[in-house]
């Protein structure tokens, strides 16, 4: 058994868990939950008692951090929850393309081209009117459970 060869594929991530577990009862209001397979920053808890036989139910209304739709979910206040792991980075902005993606300058000096214009109407001509003027900007990005998008600007001043 052990002479034979084993071949491991490799992946890029370093094996880090997308979430962790956290017990339902201590999410709080202003906090990060997964629902139906979702990132989601929660708006509203409420709890109820327990029944005659029961746990106490955590009622969550959560708004889809990449997406904005409201999601709810109810679950046993003694259970555990997905709890995503929300990280927001600043990159200088240095180009968009006509395609729709930007261009983003990282610390260590390298180029971050993956990243899409944000869908948010509002942010998206802030980008691109702050960018026809030349400002510099730097645009704050948020990534959970895999995915990135753009969430807010910064003006630097002019370059």
């Amino acid at each position: 058994m052990s002479d034979e060869e084993h071949h491991f594929e490799s992946k890029a991530d370093a094996g880090a868990s997308k979430t962790y577990p956290q017990q339902a009862g201590t999410i709080r209001k202003n906090g990060y939950i997964v629902i139906k397979n979702r990132p989601c920053k929660v708006v509203e808890v409420s709890t109820s008692k327990t029944g005659k036989h029961g746990h106490a139910k955590c009622h969550f209304v959560g708004i889809d951090i990449f997406t904005g739709k409201k999601l709810e979910d109810i679950v046993p206040s003694s259970h555990n929850c997905d709890v995503p792991h929300v990280n927001r980075t600043d990159y200088q902005l240095i180009d968009i393309s006509e395609d729709g993606f930007v261009s983003l300058l990282t610390e260590n000096g390298n180029t971050k081209d993956d990243l899409r214009l944000p869908t948010d109407d509002n942010l998206l001509s802030q980008i691109k009117d702050g960018f026809a003027e030349g400002k510099d900007l730097v645009v704050s990005v948020m990534s959970a459970m895999g995915e990135e998008q753009i969430c807010a600007l910064k003006d630097i001043g002019p370059k």
